[in-house]
């Protein structure tokens, strides 16, 4: 009988740490995306310079730019995330030099941030589905 519950007790905490590192890594893209939603496209370059990092941002870049005419792809930052454990730092940087002026004026990163409480909730309905 002891062993049975312990064996339960085992598997509860096995499904909890599943589900919190789902959400953890769930919210943490969700709040990624939502930044690059709403960061400005001209040719791209912004967008395509955001980095995530793991434990370690990214330092900005100076003197990089945009080529002209240039094509850009959207970044992807899945992969760094997929290995993010509790308790890592995820960091989300822009490169791109003038990054700073934007966040200034339109506040991709900021306006992301304050929706962080949504992101988490949105993961922990998913993760209820997924992880059960």
């Amino acid at each position: 009988m002891a062993g049975q519950f312990s064996a339960k007790v085992d598997q509860w905490v096995a499904k909890s740490q599943r589900r919190l590192t789902a959400v953890f890594r769930t919210a943490a893209e969700a709040v990624f995306d939502d930044v690059i939603d709403r960061t400005r496209v001209d040719t791209g370059y912004m967008r395509a310079s955001f980095q995530v990092t793991l434990n370690e941002p990214r330092l900005l870049k100076r003197g990089e730019g945009p080529e002209a005419g240039a094509a850009y792809p959207s970044p992807s930052y899945s992969l760094a995330i997929a290995g993010a454990k509790i308790g890592d730092v995820i960091y989300g940087s822009f490169t791109a030099e003038y990054a700073p002026v934007w966040e200034f004026r339109d506040g991709m990163v900021r306006l992301a941030a304050q929706a962080w409480p949504q992101h988490v909730a949105n993961a922990v309905a998913a993760a209820k589905v997924r992880v059960g």
